[in-house]
C-alpha cells in the first residue's frame, strides 16, 4: 500500500501548537486583499450593503469551515482536501485535488512574492525591473530556508507575522471605536437593493478575501492534538476574520463616503479616525500582511504536491518528510518554480485560478464528507452530510455566477495538465 503522509511523520516531534495552528488559519485569512476589498465590494453594494456583504458571505462560510473541521479532526495527516478525496473517491480524483490546489498555491505565491518586492524595492534602493526581480529571488530563497529549516521555526515566523500584521488593523478599529463613543457617528449610506448580478460578484470577491483558513487541515500531520487542534483553529480563524472584517469595512463605510473609489480604503479611513500616523502604519501594514502571507503558503504549497505524491503513483519521492516535519524534495520543486515564476515580469494575472480552486476545495470536502457519511465511516454519521448541502450550494452559485470565463479556462488547463502528468507518472511498485 503506498505510503501516505501520516506513515511518512509518524516518528516526527509534533511541534505545532493550537494556538500556532490558530496563527497559521488567521495570517493566511487576513492578507493583502482586505487592504483593497472595502472600495471593490462598495462599488457593487454601497453604503451599509458592503458591510452586509462581508458579514453574510462570512456567515454562509461557516458550514463550509465546519465539513472542514469534521473531516480536519478525523484525518491525522498533511494534505487536507487532499487526503479528503482520497479516502472518498479515490486516487484519481485526490491527484487532480491536489494538483489544481497546488499549482493555484505556487501562482498565488509568485504573485504575492512578486507584487510585495514591485512595492519595496524603491525603498531599499532596488530600481528597475532588475532590481525588483533580483529582490523576489532573494525572498523567495530566504523564504525556502526559512521553510526547509524545520517546522517548528516556520510556525514561530507566521506566528510573530500574524501579531504584527493584526497590530495596526487593532489600533484602526480601537481608534474607530474611541470616535464612536464619544458623540455621534457619520451617517453611512443605507444599502441600495441587492440583485444576483450585484451581490454574486461582490460574494466572490469577499470569498476571496475570507479564503484561507482552509489551509489548516493541510498541516495536520505536524499538529500536537490535531483532533481537538485543526476544529478549533479552522472555525476559529474564521470566525475571527468575519467579526474583524466587519469592523474595519464599517470604519472604511462610516469615513469615506467615496469608499467605492479609494485606491486605499483602510488607510485612509485610519487618516480619518486616528490621523496621519495611523494611517502610515496601516498602509505599512499591507507589506507585512503580504510577508505574513508568503511564509505560510511556502509552509503550506509543498504540503499539496507532498499530499498528491503520496498515492498510487510514484512521483520523485515528493512525498518524502525530513524528521524536522519538512517535505524537502517538494519544498525544493516549489522553491525552483516560485523562483522561475517571479522574475518572469507582472503577474497580476496569475491570480487567476485563486478563487476557482479554492471553490474546488470546498466542494470536494464538502462532498467528500456528504459520502463518507453516508458510508458511515471515520465515525461519521448522515446528519454530518447535512453540512454539505450549504457548502456545495455557495460554492456552485459562486462558480456559476461569479468565476470569469479566464477563471474557468485557466482551471481546465491545469486539470489537462495534472491528467497529462498522471499519465506520465509510473505506479508505484
Amino acid at each position: 500500500m503506498p505510503a501516505s503522509p501520516a506513515v511518512s511523520s509518524v516518528a516526527q516531534e509534533r511541534t505545532v501548537g493550537p494556538l500556532q495552528l490558530l496563527a497559521l488559519g488567521v495570517n493566511g485569512i487576513v492578507g493583502v486583499g482586505i487592504f483593497f476589498a472595502p472600495a471593490e465590494v462598495a462599488a457593487r453594494t454601497p453604503g451599509l450593503g458592503a458591510v452586509l456583504a462581508f458579514a453574510v458571505t462570512g456567515l454562509a462560510l461557516v458550514p463550509v469551515a465546519l465539513a472542514f473541521a469534521v473531516l480536519g479532526r478525523r484525518f491525522d495527516a498533511d494534505g487536507g482536501p487532499v487526503v479528503f478525496a482520497r479516502a472518498a473517491f479515490g486516487e484519481r480524483v485526490a491527484f487532480l485535488v491536489g494538483w489544481v490546489a497546488y499549482v493555484s498555491a505556487f501562482l498565488s505565491t509568485s504573485a504575492v512574492v512578486a507584487g510585495l518586492s514591485q512595492a519595496v524595492a524603491p525603498s531599499l534602493g532596488w530600481e528597475g525591473a532588475w532590481g525588483q526581480r533580483a529582490l523576489a529571488s532573494a525572498l523567495v530563497t530566504v523564504l525556502g530556508a526559512i521553510v526547509a529549516s524545520g517546522i517548528r521555526v516556520s510556525a514561530r515566523a507566521w506566528t510573530a507575522l500574524t501579531v504584527l500584521k493584526l497590530l495596526p488593523l487593532g489600533a484602526l478599529l480601537v481608534a474607530f471605536a474611541a470616535v464612536a463613543l464619544s458623540g455621534p457617528l457619520p451617517v453611512a449610506a443605507s444599502p441600495v437593493a441587492w440583485t444576483a448580478g450585484a451581490w454574486l460578484p461582490a460574494g466572490l470577491t469577499v470569498m476571496f478575501a475570507y479564503q484561507g483558513f482552509e489551509i489548516v487541515p493541510v498541516i495536520a500531520g505536524q499538529v500536537r492534538s490535531s483532533e481537538r487542534s485543526v476544529p478549533w483553529a479552522t472555525v476559529g480563524s474564521l470566525l475571527g476574520a468575519v467579526l474583524l472584517y466587519v469592523g474595519l469595512v464599517w470604519a472604511c463605510v462610516t469615513a469615506l463616503p467615496e469608499l467605492a473609489s479609494s485606491s486605499a480604503p483602510l488607510a485612509s479611513a485610519a487618516g480619518v479616525w486616528g490621523g496621519a500616523g495611523l494611517s502610515r502604519v496601516v498602509a505599512m501594514g499591507t507589506s507585512v500582511s503580504a510577508l505574513g502571507i508568503c511564509v505560510g503558503m511556502m509552509v503550506t504549497t509543498p504540503r499539496y504536491l507532498s499530499a498528491l505524491a503520496s498515492g498510487d503513483r510514484a512521483l520523485l519521492g515528493l512525498e518524502r518528510m525530513s524528521p524536522r516535519g519538512v517535505p524537502v524534495r517538494a519544498l525544493g520543486v516549489t522553491w525552483a518554480v516560485v523562483l522561475v515564476f517571479v522574475n518572469l515580469g507582472n503577474l497580476s494575472e496569475l491570480f487567476a485560478l485563486s478563487s476557482i480552486a479554492v471553490l474546488m476545495q470546498y466542494g470536494v470536502t464538502a462532498a467528500a464528507l456528504a459520502w463518507l457519511s453516508f458510508k458511515r465511516e471515520r465515525a461519521l454519521t448522515p446528519w454530518h452530510a447535512v453540512l454539505a448541502v450549504p457548502t456545495l450550494g455557495l460554492g456552485l452559485t459562486l462558480v456559476a455566477f461569479g468565476a470569469s470565463l479566464r477563471e474557468a479556462a485557466t482551471t481546465g488547463v491545469a486539470v489537462v495538465a495534472g491528467l497529462v502528468l498522471r499519465g506520465l507518472s509510473r505506479p508505484r511498485a
